[in-house]
C-alpha cells in the first residue's frame, strides 16, 4: 500500500453560485477514495486574473492521500466535469476549477501535470488561502510579491 502524502488543492469558481460550488467541491474532495481532508481555508473573493467574468470564490484544501499525483489529478478533473466545467477558451470563466498545487515534495514536469503548480506563486488567490492553512508552504516574500492583487476573505465564511 502506498504511503500517505500531504497534498494541496486550489479551488475556484466564478459562474453560478460560486461559493456553493466551492463548498460542495470541498465535501466531495473529503469523500475521495484513499483521501482525507485535513484542513481547508476560508473562502476568499478575488478579481479574475488573465480571465474575465465575475469575481472568483477561492479556497485551498489540504488532503492526505494514498492516490498517486496523476490519480488525484484525474479525480479532480472528474469533479470539474461533474460540476459542468467547460473549456471554450483558455482561462474562460468556470463553474469549478480545481488545481493540484503541491503533492508532498514531488517535482513533476509532464504534459499532463506540473508540480508544484507553475503559476501558484504569482497568484494571491492561491497564496493567501494556502498561507492560512500551511504557512510553511508560503514565504513572506511570496506574499509580498502578490500584495497588490485584490483578495478579501468572505465575511460569511468561518
Amino acid at each position: 500500500m502506498r504511503v500517505p502524502v500531504t497534498a494541496y488543492v486550489g479551488l475556484g469558481a466564478n459562474l453560478g453560485d460560486a461559493a456553493a460550488a466551492v463548498r460542495s467541491a470541498l465535501n466531495v474532495i473529503a469523500a475521495l477514495p484513499q483521501t482525507r481532508l485535513t484542513a481547508r481555508s476560508a473562502l476568499y473573493r478575488s478579481a479574475p486574473i488573465d480571465s474575465s467574468g465575475p469575481d472568483y470564490v477561492n479556497s485551498v484544501a489540504e488532503v492526505v492521500t494514498r492516490l498517486t499525483a496523476p490519480g488525484l489529478l484525474a479525480c479532480l478533473q472528474q469533479l470539474e466535469n461533474d460540476a459542468g466545467r467547460e473549456r471554450p477558451w483558455h482561462n474562460a470563466p468556470r463553474t469549478l476549477d480545481l488545481d493540484l498545487l503541491i503533492y508532498g515534495g514531488a517535482r513533476i514536469d509532464s504534459p499532463a501535470l506540473t508540480l508544484p503548480h507553475p503559476r501558484m506563486h504569482q497568484r494571491a488567490f492561491v497564496l493567501v488561502p494556502l498561507a492560512e492553512i500551511a504557512p510553511q508552504c508560503v514565504a513572506p516574500s511570496q506574499l509580498a510579491a502578490v500584495a497588490g492583487q485584490a483578495i478579501e476573505r468572505m465575511a460569511n465564511d468561518p
